[in-house]
């Protein structure tokens, strides 16, 4: 790949899975335009502080400093100030370390203050030492993830984290879609794009409050981008979370079919593991260009490549 052949990418992101792809296209030397429109599905107000979990986290992996055991928070953070919310009664089913939490404070004075957070988000990145990527809510207004259970709907950090996907999950809807607006940003960054990837997160509780922003899915159809989708399951399983759970719940299939399915209308082609070749011939009978590779990434080395076959594949279609 060259700077000639390939300058704008665009890559769809929720957190860990997201954000290991999104690790990889920022190492392709040389650097590409990257733009990520990444997950405020999963935002929740937590001890009085606005968290945006996976926006977080893509911050955090381009920054460098995101703990690579966990995929999530800082590296080398503590919880003391947990422990003692703990002791004193709070309910502290998330875990959100000491540095971490300097991140809320400061994202919930600004927002207090009015700011929007396209701006908070690109600031805090920023002032995290990203110099090669841009990290963007797909809106600036509220925009929210409910998982509805036998034990009740509940927000989806709130499913994911407190009851540990435990209530079985029977639909999946988004609080705000209705009016929520896409950034003007967000829209150029689509429009502008030479290749559009949706990252191998969650289609429905990651990629779907994405696409759930009318404006957002309206653009991504429309555009002449070549647009790739990286299938999050494996051998009809999800790697982490409940992504097949939710898939089955919405009437789509655990698997590489189901996620394309999801996707209709939105891709041009989709990256499946070399365990689900079995679904190429169907999958290109829906009309997409299909590649079977690893799309495992278990180390740095595993991010460059999957995203270094994704641009090649992508530049003839540039």
């Amino acid at each position: 790949m060259n700077e000639e052949r390939l300058q704008g990418v665009v890559l769809f992101s929720g957190g860990v899975g997201g954000a290991k792809l999104v690790d990889g296209f920022a190492r392709l030397e040389p650097r590409c335009r990257l733009d990520v429109i990444g997950n405020t599905g999963d935002d929740v107000e937590q001890h009085g502080l606005w968290v945006s979990p996976d926006l977080d986290i893509v911050t955090y992996t381009l920054a460098g400093i995101v703990d690579d055991a966990k995929g999530w928070g800082i590296k080398g953070d503590t919880f003391r100030t947990l422990e003692y919310l703990k002791r004193l009664g709070e309910d502290t089913w998330m875990n959100l370390g000491d540095l971490d939490l300097a991140t809320h404070i400061h994202r919930t004075k600004q927002r207090r203050a009015g700011v929007r957070p396209t701006i908070i988000a690109a600031e805090i990145a920023q002032q995290l030492g990203v110099r090669n990527a841009r990290v963007m809510p797909p809106t600036d207004d509220f925009l929210q993830t409910i998982v509805e259970t036998d034990e009740g709907a509940m927000n989806f950090q709130y499913y994911y984290l407190k009851t540990r996907c435990g209530p079985e999950p029977r639909d999946v809807w988004f609080d705000g879609a209705d009016t929520a607006r896409a950034t003007p940003e967000v829209l150029d960054a689509i429009r502008s794009a030479e290749l559009i990837v949706l990252a191998p997160s969650n289609p429905l509780a990651s990629i779907g409050p994405i696409l759930a922003v009318r404006e957002v899915r309206d653009t991504l159809a429309s555009a002449f981008s070549f647009r790739v989708a990286v299938s999050p399951l494996v051998g009809g399983q999800s790697l982490k979370g409940p992504s097949d759970r939710m898939m089955r719940a919405k009437g789509f299939s655990s698997d590489a079919i189901g996620v394309a399915k999801y996707y209709d209308g939105l891709i041009d082609a989709i990256l499946i593991d070399e365990a689900d070749r079995e679904h190429q011939a169907e999958l290109e009978a829906m009309g997409l260009k299909v590649r079977v590779t690893r799309t495992v990434m278990k180390s740095k080395e595993d991010r460059v490549r999957l995203a270094g076959e994704i641009a090649e594949w992508a530049t003839p279609e540039c």
